[in-house]
């Protein structure tokens, strides 16, 4: 196969890093609207057509000989057209941030948000894709037929438990990276932030009691990613309380992972589940009680991920917890995914991979949380979220674990 045309991670857009001073004013919603009219996203050119010749050569009848080519050689649509790199951001609108089932026109606003971040963060081209469907089978047919025009798919906002099935069946079907963000984004950042926290309140992975509020999308994706960190005693929690073996009621992947968790057979819900915990991640609307995070190991670590309401104030979380972390910007600590996925899908397309593999989402958990490292503090576990040195950091690491593959 002939190489890919690909920007070398240098020439990554990236934000500023000194906010401007109007940063801290209070968002208005006509400052939000404004911002959005006419969508976020543009189309341009990568060579400008000013002369006849130009035409000439860009469209009719130049561009037949490159069509002739790839007709002939369909490995040139490697290196001369934008496909092989560009990211399909697919929703069917039925998970929207904290929104839920809104529809895919209302997801639209998400997507080109979303679309925004590959470009600004990894320089990436990519197009958001809102399907009228939660048909599974429709989803996969769709997308298998549209391939020829795409390198990669984010799955973004799709509800669980089918999500699981369809990055599966994506996985299988699309000989190209997939990965649905909501789960292996949210796992990476929070993995990176919990590797951060430890290190200040001095305690070790391999002996942490960690408690996930969350058995959808993100839960079960935090599980694993902690599993595969070697944290040996995971509880999840559900809307009926925690997994384990013995409940009659769980689903194919809850049941899977009640088998592989909750190693103390834990019954009962937060306040069970709390007792003695070092970690509680949040990644549901439910709440946590104060009373309940009272009652966790000294030194806890609280991320309270559900936006835009934590599930506790991070005022309260506070007075019971040394590290506490939100997916707010407004707060210290944001546990946010744009810090993993603008360079996991970068380093995944440079390395010409077509899987994202585990190793790959590891790496990406070592990077953010090393760029932090060197001052580390209880309101800094992890970098800024415009920290213009993760996402060449986190595209470098997966491309060679990639590599190494």
């Amino acid at each position: 196969m002939r190489p890919r045309v690909r920007l070398t991670v240098s020439q990554t857009q990236t934000p500023p890093t000194t906010p401007s001073p109007s940063s801290a004013l209070p968002i208005t919603e006509e400052e939000i609207f404004a911002a959005h009219a006419g969508g976020k996203l543009a189309i341009d050119v990568t060579r400008p057509i000013h002369t006849s010749r130009d035409l000439s050569i860009a469209y009719t009848p130049g561009v037949a000989q490159v069509s002739r080519g790839i007709a002939a050689d369909p490995a040139l649509a490697e290196t001369h057209t934008w496909a092989s790199r560009l990211v399909a951001v697919v929703s069917d609108g039925t998970a929207v941030l904290g929104l839920g089932d809104i529809g895919a026109s209302a997801s639209l606003p998400v997507m080109e948000g979303k679309s925004a971040l590959f470009k600004t963060f990894a320089g990436l081209n990519s197009i958001p894709i809102v399907l009228d469907t939660t048909d599974t089978d429709e989803i996969v047919e769709t997308l298998v037929r549209i391939a020829p025009s795409f390198g990669a798919v984010n799955l973004e906002d799709v509800s669980a438990p089918r999500c699981f099935e369809l990055e599966r069946r994506l996985i299988e079907a699309l000989d190209m990276p997939v990965m649905h963000d909501d789960q292996h984004g949210t796992a990476v950042v929070v993995a990176a932030a919990l590797l951060g926290a430890t290190r200040v309140v001095q305690k070790e992975l391999t002996t942490l009691r960690v408690v996930i509020s969350g058995a959808g999308a993100a839960g079960v994706a935090v599980a694993e990613m902690l599993l595969a960190l070697d944290v040996p005693d995971v509880v999840i929690l559900d809307s009926r309380g925690t997994l384990h073996p013995g409940r009659e009621d769980l689903s194919g992947v809850k049941h899977d992972l009640a088998l592989r968790t909750n190693p103390r057979e834990i019954a009962g819900g937060t306040a069970e589940a709390l007792a003695g915990a070092d970690v509680f991640v949040g990644v549901s609307s439910s709440s946590l009680p104060e009373a309940h995070a009272a009652h966790m190991a000294s030194d806890a670590i609280i991320f309270a991920l559900s936006n835009p309401d934590p599930e506790i104030a991070p005022d309260v979380a506070r007075r019971h917890a040394a590290v506490v972390a939100t997916g707010r910007s407004d707060y210290p600590n944001q546990i946010n995914n744009v810090l993993a996925f603008p360079g996991i899908f970068r380093g995944a397309l440079d390395a010409d991979a077509r899987r994202i593999t585990l190793p790959m989402k590891l790496a990406a958990v070592h990077a953010i949380a090393e760029l932090a490292a060197p001052d580390l503090a209880p309101d800094r576990i992890v970098p800024s979220a415009l920290d213009p040195r993760v996402a060449p950091a986190v595209a470098a690491a997966v491309m060679a674990a990639a590599q190494e593959a």
